[in-house]
């Protein structure tokens, strides 16, 4: 036999042994981990801890939400990242993570095209202006009116620096030329409950803790951060609808993986992932939060990150935002 013979009958039994070690995933008992960035409680882990149950029944194998806060959420990003690409550590993030803190962060010295391996989008839901209800403002013309009024005085919450909800809260401070200081918190939830108490006098929220807090009357919904209404909240008008341009890009959450992800994995994770969000448990957990679950191909969500990137870096460039 040939050298050359023996050296293709080697590659495809390599081939057929790779195929095979993924042809049963996931190992039945051994647990799938999916890192939040985020504090328990919030919208994001809320939704993740949702699609993990519905996810867990239908592979028959346990999935397990694993709270990384910190860094606005680069401490999980990075653990990910560094994970073994085998499909038993995956990432679910807001569009954030990928589309703005590869512009506006140091700490984050990841590619977000060529180190993870994009899985699924998971839905679809806008970032809202929400304020202190003890404040004389009803909208947003308003709280620039009582902001000007009481410079250096006002401050707004973010879930982290970097993240979409510090750069609406900078690009909207710099184009109306406010003076209001950024505190910055390691997750949503924190946020909103120094929100609720007034400690800070704004904040740019993910819809679904915004919601929470509008419904506890301490809090006004002013506008959503999106190109149309949502229709989970008819009466919110948009940015654009409130007098203040170049703030209606859309937001949403996906799955990722470590790069080098094999295709059959991906392919399986996509199922178990697209079977969840059509479970009606979990359309109403996103829905409760105004979110609109959505899955794709692997395909189409690495579009959907490239183009957000490409939106993002666009506005922080335009508004003179610099690496920190």
């Amino acid at each position: 036999m040939t050298r050359n013979r023996l050296a293709a009958l080697f590659c495809t039994g390599a081939l057929a042994l790779a195929g095979a070690a993924h042809a049963d995933f996931p190992d039945k008992g051994r647990p799938i981990t999916i890192v939040v960035g985020f504090t328990p409680g919030g919208g994001i882990d809320t939704q993740a801890r949702a699609v993990a149950q519905k996810m867990a029944e239908n592979l028959d194998t346990p999935v397990v939400v694993e709270n990384r806060p910190g860094a606005s959420t680069i401490v999980a990003t990075q653990a990910v990242m560094r994970a073994k690409p085998d499909g038993y550590t995956i990432l679910y993030a807001p569009s954030s993570a990928m589309a703005q803190n590869p512009h506006t962060l140091l700490q984050a010295n990841y590619d977000p095209f060529n180190d993870f391996t994009p899985i699924s989008l998971a839905a679809r839901g806008p970032l809202v202006f929400m304020a202190y209800a003890g404040l004389p403002v009803t909208n947003l013309r308003e709280l620039i009116d009582y902001i000007k009024a009481n410079p250096g005085k006002t401050s707004y919450a973010s879930f982290g620096t970097g993240t979409s909800s510090h750069i609406v809260g900078e690009v909207f401070a710099r184009n109306n030329g406010l003076d209001a200081e950024h505190i910055a918190y390691k997750g949503g939830s924190d946020a909103a409950r120094d929100l609720l108490s007034g400690r800070v006098e704004y904040m740019i929220d993910a819809a679904p803790s915004g919601l929470t807090s509008a419904a506890t009357g301490k809090a006004r919904m002013l506008a959503v951060v999106a190109p149309e209404r949502s229709k989970y909240m008819p009466d919110v008008p948009t940015v654009t609808e409130a007098g203040v341009q170049g703030l209606d890009l859309p937001s949403w959450t996906g799955f990722y993986g470590p790069k080098d992800m094999p295709a059959e994995v991906v392919t399986a994770l996509n199922q178990a992932i697209a079977k969840a969000l059509s479970s009606p448990d979990v359309i109403r957990t996103f829905e409760t939060g105004a979110y609109v679950p959505e899955s794709t191909t692997a395909e189409a969500f690495d579009q959907i990150t490239r183009d957000s990137h490409a939106q993002w870096g666009n506005l922080i460039q335009s508004a003179g935002i610099e690496k920190q």
